[in-house]
């Protein structure tokens, strides 16, 4: 049987800090990050969905309805993607000049960018997300809700994403979400990254 694994942090758990502590980091991966795979792998024994990827474990339990296997597959998937999205301060460089041309032509600079972003991060009414994708081309700002996710969305890539469920942010900031955002924003999104992902194919 092949299980879904959980993938390693790209970074020591203390890389982030003080804007998120290794505390946690600890509690954020080790818990619930891990929860979600352990919970899945034992969802999806003897189903049809044992031995398919994480994507099409996604994008299958999406179509088919599946809640409980989807927000757990959904969950594991943006969390390896928010890990990949964060970077220690001063290493996620710059975007690359073909990605920071569509920043502009969206939204006018890199800073209104980052204040879109941190802007849907607080106003994402309870848990969920705040992500930059680009549709055709062109960049914009959503947020979801609980697990839902642009992996798999036709059309879609995602490039960075912020999580907002309390325990992202809640030992380190309490309800101060937007603080969270602000740190974040300004301090740890892995713009080199984002700049792969929006040259890929």
């Amino acid at each position: 049987m092949k299980e879904t694994t959980l993938a390693p942090l790209p970074y020591a758990d203390d890389a982030l800090a003080p804007a998120i502590s290794a505390k946690t980091v600890s509690f954020h991966y080790g818990k619930h990050h891990a929860g979600y795979v352990k919970t899945l792998n034992g969802l999806v024994a003897g189903t049809k969905y044992e031995g398919l990827s994480l994507e099409e474990i996604v994008a299958a339990s999406r179509e088919a309805g599946d809640a409980a296997i989807f927000n757990n597959a959904a969950q594991i998937w943006n969390h390896d993607f928010y890990w990949n999205s964060l970077a220690p301060a001063g290493k996620g460089g710059e975007p690359s000049s073909e990605l920071k041309a569509a920043v502009d032509a969206a939204f006018g600079s890199l800073d209104a960018c980052k204040g879109a972003l941190a802007d849907a991060a607080v106003k994402r009414f309870g848990s969920g997300w705040a992500w930059l994708v680009a549709k055709d081309g062109k960049l914009a700002v959503e947020s979801t809700s609980n697990a839902e996710t642009p992996c798999g969305k036709p059309g879609v890539k995602p490039l960075l994403v912020i999580d907002v469920w309390e325990h992202a942010y809640y030992l380190d900031w309490q309800n101060a979400r937007a603080a969270y955002a602000k740190a974040v924003v300004e301090k740890h999104l892995d713009w080199s990254a984002a700049s792969r992902r929006f040259a890929a194919d």
